[in-house]
């Protein structure tokens, strides 16, 4: 039983994951354990987690791949200073530093971390390196149910790429194109996410919930002025509008003369429809560059499947224009696209192209992408009861029925069950549930349960068997990375006046019989249900859709904004009782917030920094 632990690290989501003999036993990422957003250190919690789950003491693992290759990136950053020199001195000489003390001597650096989990642990050569991309590449496609597809991989920048094509056969994976740093259609979209005053590596998913408040009237300009583009997709960024190669910021002031306003200052500047408009236009212009890459793909290599990784692959809008374009028959996105997955994806690397091992099974091996921690029962009794947090045990079958019930009375519900899951998504294992029937719900739950912008849009969990009669989409979409319209039938027909309205304005008519999740342009975020791989919550929304005739419910990630999604018992408990969630079921407990102890409740608005 060859078992082999994947690592990412040192620069955003770090994470861990196992597999043995080539089947994926766990992955988790740092921040969860950490309750730091994004965390990037050595991520330990998660290694413990994953030795504790697959009952190995570190020395009995026998490979250990790091995601990528600390030398490449040294030669990356030196090479962009002395080619941008004598600028960019500021940022350099910030981080040599850290790289001469810690990742230059990356081997020893982990060696010396890892041997904190087992004194036993002494053989260094154990420790391996693949190549950023490669592990995208290989965490898309080997999990993937293909036996044979186009990889495309579409990051922020790797070690020098930024943007590759692979090919997968087999077990076998070969790397055919590239684009390099500082050419990066990531970086470029985190360019626009500084500039509209969100954090850069975590506020991409604000500009593109709130691209359909906007009109795209500055995409010709973006094309023209920010990057040199082919058209087969390949691109060349126009370096004199951006400072991240050698600055400290994003972007620079040609590049806010250019569009005629400076960049945001989220503290003091209210989102205007000239934002609205700008997101609306990097989004567009990122769907484009995908569609262009896509469809030359499709017709150079005649091959059928399409498999995505890097944090590009987490836009879902352009992800949904691939498939409704039919550009491909199929197309796979890895959940845990972004740095993450790398962890998982340098694990599979390792067995199948240095290992050698045959791929047999072609079916999705990322189990749900339920691969993190669960707890007994007896467990969480003994934890609920340390909380002081006043609850009623029932059976599986009591639990779905009750709960169903609360949420057709637009209750909401903190839902806390099985496996934690991995990558950004909450997947119906630590999820925030609610009723999609309720015009009030969408405000309510950003305002009063997330704490976040009420401009942002909430995803839908649907039956499988469902799907095609409630959104134009008939596919599987369990990892909720693919948007899709509102069936015609469910929407409803705006007034002439309604289609007056501007930008946040937009937000408060009533789109379709399903108006919580219905994204200002009739779109939504799609996350089909299986019975497979997430039973009790396939059940709940059968029950819900007896009730209700309804099988679509609101899904959002039990978190309040800034704050990772939970993780511990400890965690759901918090956040139950520090905002206005209505209930929270822990597998087979429920608690009622109004049966809590007053004196329990907790400003938790100010806990967590905004993200």
């Amino acid at each position: 039983m060859t078992s082999i632990l994947g690592i990412s690290a040192f620069y955003h989501d770090s994470a861990a994951a196992l597999i043995k003999n080539g089947k994926i036993i766990a992955a988790a990422q740092e921040e969860r354990f950490s309750r730091k957003k994004h965390d990037a250190r050595y991520p330990f919690n998660a290694i413990n987690y994953i030795l504790k789950e697959s009952n190995l003491k570190l020395s009995e693992i026998d490979h250990i791949v790091f995601f990528e290759k600390p030398f490449l990136k040294f030669e990356r950053l030196l090479e962009t200073y002395l080619a941008f020199a004598p600028k960019g001195f500021q940022s350099f000489s910030l981080s040599m530093p850290i790289w001469l003390r810690e990742k230059l001597f990356q081997k020893k650096f982990l060696f010396d971390k890892l041997k904190l989990h087992d004194e036993n642990f002494k053989d260094i050569n154990k420790i391996k390196f693949s190549e950023h991309h490669y592990s995208h590449a290989a965490s898309a496609f080997y999990p993937s149910p293909f036996k044979e597809a186009i990889v495309l991989t579409l990051d922020g920048v790797g070690e020098w790429a930024t943007t590759t094509v692979a090919i997968g056969k087999g077990n076998d994976l070969k790397m055919l194109k590239e684009i390099y740093f500082p050419h990066s259609l990531g970086l470029l979209y985190s360019a626009f996410t500084y500039y509209t005053g969100f954090k850069v590596n975590s506020g991409e998913y604000k500009v593109m919930g709130l691209a359909p408040y906007g009109t795209p009237k500055y995409k010709d300009l973006i094309i023209e002025k920010l990057m040199d583009l082919k058209q087969d997709g390949s691109f060349k960024l126009n370096m004199k509008y951006f400072n991240y190669a050698t600055g400290l910021t994003m972007t620079n002031k040609k590049f806010s003369d250019l569009f005629g306003k400076p960049v945001r200052n989220p503290k003091k500047d209210l989102l205007t429809q000239f934002h609205m408009d700008i997101a609306s236009s990097i989004q567009s212009v990122t769907e484009e560059i995908v569609l262009r890459i896509s469809r030359s793909l499709a017709k150079e290599y005649k091959v059928k499947n399409l498999c995505l990784a890097g944090g590009v692959a987490l836009n879902c809008v352009a992800n949904g224009k691939i498939l409704k374009e039919k550009i491909f028959d199929n197309i796979w996105i890895q959940p845990a696209a972004g740095d993450a997955g790398g962890s998982l994806g340098a694990a599979l690397a390792y067995w199948y192209r240095e290992l050698k091992n045959p791929r047999n099974d072609f079916k999705d091996e990322m189990k749900g992408s339920y691969l993190g921690p669960s707890f007994s029962e007896d467990f969480i009794e003994k934890k609920l009861i340390e909380l002081k947090g006043v609850f009623k045990k029932k059976d599986s079958e009591e639990i779905i029925s009750v709960t169903a019930k609360e949420l057709s009375n637009n209750k909401t519900v903190g839902w806390f069950q099985g496996r934690m899951e991995f990558g950004p998504r909450a997947l119906g294992a630590r999820s925030i549930l609610a009723d999609p029937r309720s015009e009030k719900m969408q405000k309510e739950l950003n305002l009063k349960i997330k704490f976040r912008e009420s401009f942002r849009p909430f995803a839908p969990s649907v039956l499988r068997e469902n799907v095609s009669e409630w959104f134009d989409l008939d596919y599987d979409s369990p990892y909720m990375l693919l948007v899709s319209e509102i069936n015609k039938s469910k929407q409803l027909k705006m007034s002439e006046s309604d289609k007056k309205l501007f930008g946040i304005e937009k937000l408060n008519i009533k789109r379709s019989s399903i108006p919580a999740i219905t994204h200002v342009d009739y779109s939504a975020r799609v996350q089909t249900v299986h019975e497979e791989t997430n039973p009790k919550y396939y059940a709940l929304l059968k029950e819900f859709k007896k009730i209700t005739k309804c099988p679509v419910l609101v899904n959002t990630s039990f978190n309040v904004r800034g704050e990772p999604i939970v993780c511990s018992i400890n965690d759901a408990f918090n956040c139950f009782m520090g905002t206005n969630l209505d209930i929270l079921v822990i597998e087979n407990f429920i608690l009622f917030k109004e049966d809590q102890d007053k004196s329990l409740l907790k400003d938790y608005k100010n806990t967590f920094e905004l993200d």
